[in-house]
């Protein structure tokens, strides 16, 4: 049975405590130990709101949220922090460190690591997201790919159960997304942490295990990537796009290609077209 990890109970959140309409209204959900909770919205949705809150930067004005069955407040908000590490949308912004190596240490100074400790940590941490080549490296010389692995690295190190990318790859070109992506993957498939990613991007969404999605500060809809995609045009009503690979599946079914079904990505559509283009 899966084991909740984090509850979100009844949240409503107002910036303006004097505004009338809440960033969020009523929001409940859980998040599962090992799993990849995609949190997708566009902008003004509530879904960076909800990363702010898991972390204790924000506080709900009503309702609860739980992680790991503490209950956040003012008096548990560093407990909490110990629990769940942070990835932001700008890498730049996260580096203190004048090396790879300084940089991933200075969280684990801050708790106070054992140095000997912190060693170790910097070489498995590196390791598992394939930076352990740069560690004397300068970190503003990386690629946005590269600086957002090291940052994810640094989160690691301080081993937290659950990691939090709050738009982690919206700054990043093609490929810095796709390092970043697979590295996210990878973590969730060892089983070293649970992944909550917050996102407009429904390609990288669409990896996920689980997927909610946002709308005026409400939980619009929620269920796997499938299960979601099949709303298709009341998602492009609240302005989110559709994978392309979903779109063109759909286009292709519609003109008789007898796909089995509607991918969600594009290798998985290739790989089945030309095993089509094979049997014929």
């Amino acid at each position: 049975m899966e084991r909740s990890i984090i509850q979100v109970q009844h949240v409503t959140y107002r910036y303006n405590k004097e505004s009338e309409k809440p960033a969020l209204t009523d929001v409940s959900f859980d998040v599962y130990e090992g799993e990849w909770l995609a949190i997708v919205g566009h902008n003004g949705s509530g879904k960076s709101t909800l990363a702010r809150m898991l972390n204790g930067l924000l506080l709900p004005d009503e309702g609860t949220v739980t992680v790991s069955g503490i209950t956040l407040s003012e008096k548990t908000i560093w407990d909490i922090r110990k629990r769940i590490g942070m990835v932001f949308q700008n890498p730049d912004n996260q580096f203190v460190g004048a090396t790879v190596r300084d940089d991933i240490a200075f969280g684990m100074e801050n708790i106070g690591i054992p140095r000997e400790e912190m060693v170790k940590r910097i070489e498995w941490a590196t390791k598992i997201v394939k930076m352990n080549e740069f560690l004397e490296r300068e970190p503003h010389h990386l690629s946005g790919g590269q600086k957002q692995r090291v940052a994810i690295a640094g989160v690691l190190a301080v081993q937290p159960s659950i990691i939090v990318l709050d738009e982690a790859t919206s700054m990043l070109d093609p490929i810095g997304r796709r390092e970043v992506i697979e590295t996210i993957w990878s973590l969730k498939e060892k089983g070293l942490v649970t992944v909550i990613s917050i996102t407009h991007d429904l390609e990288e969404a669409a990896k996920a295990d689980r997927m909610i999605v946002m709308n005026g500060g409400k939980k619009f809809a929620e269920g796997t990537p499938k299960e979601v995609f099949r709303l298709e045009e009341e998602l492009v009503s609240i302005g989110l796009d559709l994978p392309f690979s979903y779109k063109l599946s759909k286009r292709l079914l519609e003109k008789g290609v007898p796909l089995a079904t509607r991918h969600l990505n594009v290798e998985s559509l290739v790989d089945e077209l030309w095993t089509l283009k094979s049997d014929n």
